[in-house]
């Protein structure tokens, strides 16, 4: 039988990567819905992944779709000029913002009538939040002041630096959403209610879509599709190292520590403390 042609091989990456990714984002509601509470999880990762999915959507949905930001992606990379963004990454992204709209929701005990934790989303993460839509603004009125015919020749200040700050506003989300999840189950000694099932689905995305990139790049005999896409390269390898960091505390440093579902004791009620006070020290 004769090897798999490279594109097959192309093909199945990307799906399995996808299919990856897409599938860490229900074991948490899942999770959440059987215990009936969020407590031992914080708030702040689902809103922030809403901001950064929300980002990722537009620029990914710009790059695979927009003539015009392909174009310009062409004549800024033109031994590269095909972008590696493909249709599963632009569905992982729609799929992505959708299920952290729903669990961020789950927060409101309104709509869900769940236990809730002593987490909030604290005045740091909200000012993160700010702080991306400002820089869009701001470089959105850049291209607008400097770049050639409203943004639309390359060379120069162009649309497709609106998107590129998208995807940065992305990067950062990520880099940020981890850290008071992380802390508060340090201050817990415990991962009980931190869903370990998004985390190996999750871990297993990232090396899967590192691996699509690299084989994406080589197809097209030119590495420079990589340095291309940073985004995609930066999100897959820091979502490698808090995935990490996440399976030593379930597996390793907490793995005797569990907590009750139905409360959290006195001794760990005082030990939790909102995101915001958590990152402001």
């Amino acid at each position: 039988m004769p090897p798999p042609s490279p594109e097959v091989v192309r093909f199945l990456k990307a799906v399995s990567s996808t299919l990856a990714w897409s599938l860490s984002f229900y074991p948490q509601p899942i999770l959440n819905y059987r215990r009936r509470s969020t407590q031992g999880t914080t708030p702040a990762f689902p809103t922030l992944n809403v901001l950064g999915f929300l980002a990722y959507s537009i620029s990914t949905a710009a790059f695979y779709g927009s003539p015009l930001i392909r174009a310009q992606y062409a004549a800024r990379n033109p031994l590269s000029p095909e972008g590696t963004v493909r249709f599963n990454d632009l569905a992982f992204a729609i799929h992505g913002l959708i299920l952290c709209v729903v669990t961020l929701s789950m927060f409101s005990q309104k709509l869900w009538d769940f236990k809730q934790g002593q987490e909030r989303v604290g005045r740091c993460i909200w000012g993160i939040t700010v702080g991306c839509v400002v820089g869009m603004l701001w470089v959105v009125g850049v291209v607008l002041g400097k770049g050639k015919d409203w943004g639309r020749d390359p060379l120069g200040w162009a649309w497709i630096d609106v998107i590129y700050a998208l995807g940065f506003c992305k990067l950062v989300t990520t880099i940020v959403k981890y850290i008071p999840q992380a802390y508060v189950n340090y201050q817990s000694q415990s991962t009980d209610g931190w869903s370990i099932g998004q985390i190996l689905l999750d871990l297993g995305g990232g090396i899967l879509s590192n691996l699509q990139l690299v084989i994406d790049s080589s197809l097209q005999d030119d590495w420079s599709g990589i340095t291309g896409n940073p985004i995609k390269l930066g999100l897959g390898n820091i979502t490698i190292i808090f995935d990490i960091v996440f399976m030593c505390q379930h597996y390793i440093l907490y793995r005797h520590k569990k907590t009750r579902d139905d409360g959290l004791e006195g001794e760990r009620r005082s030990l939790l403390a909102s995101d915001g006070e958590t990152l402001a020290r």
